[in-house]
């Protein structure tokens, strides 16, 4: 699993002319699965999203998590993460886990997210999205699980 977790002032998705979520101070996270994710890499991610240390305390250093500063998460599913650019100049998606196998796994990371008590919002699954967001910092991390352990 790919993650790309950007610490934002407000967000948001829109879907056909509709927004479909929006947070405000918080994470924006997209997250891309690979084919042999499980539900063990997901609460993973979920636990290291929340737990991220990446928002000012007093003293300006980034010590504080979303929960910390009662923020919200935003996650949008992005298979694109797992794009490989090695050969050509077209893009592969092999490396992307089919719908069946994403979506749940996208779906159990905005679970465990609010299992921890953080406001969660979350994209459409498989939807043409456009997604906004105010980029705070700019702050951006990029996680990935292997096996549920997270790099």
């Amino acid at each position: 699993m790919k993650v790309v977790a950007q610490r934002v002032t407000e967000a948001s998705v829109v879907v056909g002319g509709n927004t479909v979520a929006e947070i405000g101070q918080g994470l924006l996270v997209l997250v891309g699965v690979a084919p042999n994710d499980s539900e063990a890499d997901a609460v993973a991610v979920a636990s290291k999203l929340a737990d991220l240390r990446v928002f000012m305390d007093a003293d300006d250093k980034m010590n504080l998590s979303v929960a910390d500063i009662d923020g919200q998460m935003l996650i949008v599913s992005q298979f694109t993460l797992l794009a490989n650019v090695r050969k050509g100049r077209r893009p592969s998606f092999v490396g992307a886990a089919q719908p069946d196998h994403a979506a749940p796994l996208v779906q159990r990371v905005a679970e465990a997210v609010a299992e921890k008590g953080i406001g969660v919002a979350t994209g459409v699954f498989g939807a043409a999205m456009s997604v906004s967001l105010t980029n705070d910092g700019p702050v951006t991390i990029v996680l990935e699980s292997d096996a549920g352990s997270i790099r």
